[in-house]
């Protein structure tokens, strides 16, 4: 645990789901952090001791193994290895999520990779991640045949049933018609009365035949007319087209559906994914380059770039949907109680709760078969949940109260882990001031007021100190520069005379920007 890594470079890249796998140490099954009344880890929590390593060092959970002598026991009362607590600081976990989700770094912002490589906008692609559009990931050609053909058989069906109806509704008018003539012949009335009334009689039973007909064609019109519509609907879509929930299920009504595979959420976007062949890809983007111009040759061109960069990184396009989601070891994300016994926890433990909890009333849901909407919309929050955790800013909050710190927020800016901790760190005996001018120093000079002077030299001052028998040791000597005598300050004058200081003035954008200067 002690042996430093010799190494001389650093690369971020994808991690698949067998290395998340590897780095973790147990799997978080629970929400829950500590115990209220014990202020132990719970089992299988967060901040569990079997997956994390053990609270105080050389101790186990139940006690059971003390002392330095049992290093590297796995108790088997407890299950927590004795080793030291400081493991807790290494020692990741990992959630199985019921679900896949789509990692958000991949699929939103500008340009979204994952929408680059697939070719697909990302608006389409946000519509379908969060439940709102199908994606046709494949289409069956012969079975799109079929169904063209099924639906021309259709339309030819309904328009014999309309004109058998029709002849069927016309034979009836006559036949109620010749009833009426018969009725009016043995009625008794005049000959010329009885002529005109048949007359009469025979006039509507023609204009109500004809009312029949123009119904019947417009009716037929309008079958055409759908029928026409979902064909042109089934020849226009195109693997990866986007579908909504409306046109689906008009497909579905007439069993148009039937040649089309679709898919919802990071499943459908997963199922894509496994068809890609990058290499195939590369070859027809190069040919696609040489053969265009205009937007369609900058659009080839960024596509080809993204593809090209994962071949060099070796990173499957899979890997951009995460179905093991890795969980930071307890000590990056502590809980510290407070004087008043409250507890202060990182946003980090409230982010991974929320995905625990969503993630196993999913699991729930799947068990009991519920039905798919109730699914489709768990998993939905199950990845907004996961987005929040790894990138809260990229996730549309309609909630007012204050946004919880992401993982990606621990990286990002000023105050984040490369700017802070890793580029730029802050040494002893330095110092930070505003500057201002002073017509009196030389060129080669720099002014520090004294009190800032005796902290950034307190090393040699110390060593003067004890040299000239002031105080016989490191502690005394201390306490005599708190006393600021005045052989201190004569000490400090001679030694600036012969140490010069590094100035730098922010931002340090080339060489001149750190110069030195006598104090």
């Amino acid at each position: 645990m002690n042996e430093l890594i010799d190494f001389e470079a650093l690369r971020l890249t994808l991690a698949s789901t067998e290395d998340i796998k590897g780095w973790s140490f147990g799997e978080v099954t629970k929400p829950e952090t500590i115990n209220y009344r014990t202020l132990k880890p719970e089992k299988d929590g967060l901040f569990d001791e079997r997956i994390f390593g053990p609270t105080k060092d050389w101790e186990c959970y139940c006690g059971k193994y003390k002392r330095i002598r049992y290093r590297g026991i796995i108790c088997d009362k407890c299950g927590v290895e004795v080793t030291h607590s400081r493991v807790r600081r290494e020692r990741m976990g990992h959630i199985s999520l019921a679900a896949p989700v789509v990692h958000n770094w991949f699929f939103k912002g500008s340009p979204s990779k994952l929408g680059l490589l697939l070719d697909i906008s990302p608006r389409s692609l946000d519509a379908v991640v969060y439940f709102a559009s199908y994606l046709v990931i494949d289409i069956d050609q012969e079975k799109k045949k079929e169904v063209l053909k099924q639906l021309e058989d259709e339309v030819e069906k309904k328009r014999k049933e309309q004109q058998q109806g029709l002849k069927q509704r016309l034979d009836e008018e006559e036949k109620e018609a010749k009833k009426e003539v018969t009725a009016i012949k043995t009625g008794g009335k005049g000959k010329e009365q009885a002529e005109l009334k048949i007359e009469e009689t025979q006039l509507s039973m023609r204009q109500r035949q004809a009312k029949l007909r123009e119904e019947n064609a417009q009716e037929i019109s309008r079958l055409e007319e759908i029928y026409k519509n979902i064909a042109d609907m089934v020849n226009s879509i195109k693997q990866f087209d986007l579908l909504s929930e409306e046109e689906y299920l008009k497909l579905s009504d007439y069993d148009a559906e039937e040649f089309l595979n679709v898919g919802m959420g990071a499943e459908a976007v997963y199922s894509v994914l496994e068809k890609v062949d990058l290499a195939k890809l590369s070859v027809s983007l190069r040919s696609e380059i040489t053969k265009t111009s205009g937007q369609r040759h900058i659009k080839a061109t960024k596509r080809l770039r993204v593809v090209e960069s994962m071949r060099k990184a070796s990173v499957d396009p899979k890997w951009m949907i995460i179905k093991v989601l890795p969980v930071l070891p307890p000590d990056l994300r502590p809980m510290v109680q407070l004087s008043g016994g409250r507890f202060a926890t990182s946003d980090l433990n409230d982010l991974y709760r929320r995905v625990i909890n969503r993630n196993n009333r999913l699991k729930k849901l799947i068990e009991l078969g519920a039905p798919e909407i109730i699914l489709r919309n768990e998993k939905r929050m199950l990845q907004e949940a996961v987005d929040a955790l790894i990138d809260s800013q990229r996730v549309k909050s309609t909630r007012s109260q204050q946004e919880l710190r992401s993982l990606s927020d621990m990286l990002r800016g000023k105050q984040g882990r490369f700017r802070q901790n890793l580029l730029g760190k802050r040494v002893d005996y330095s110092g930070r001031s505003v500057i201002v001018v002073g017509p009196e120093l030389g060129l080669e000079q720099a002014g520090i007021p004294k009190e800032m002077a005796l902290e950034m030299f307190k090393p040699f001052v110390l060593r003067e100190v004890i040299t000239r028998g002031y105080a016989p040791n490191v502690k005394s000597a201390k306490h005599y520069l708190e006393r600021r005598s005045g052989e201190v300050w004569d000490i400090l004058e001679e030694i600036t005379k012969n140490h010069p200081i590094l100035l730098n003035r922010a931002p340090t954008l080339h060489r001149l920007g750190i110069q030195a200067f006598y104090p």
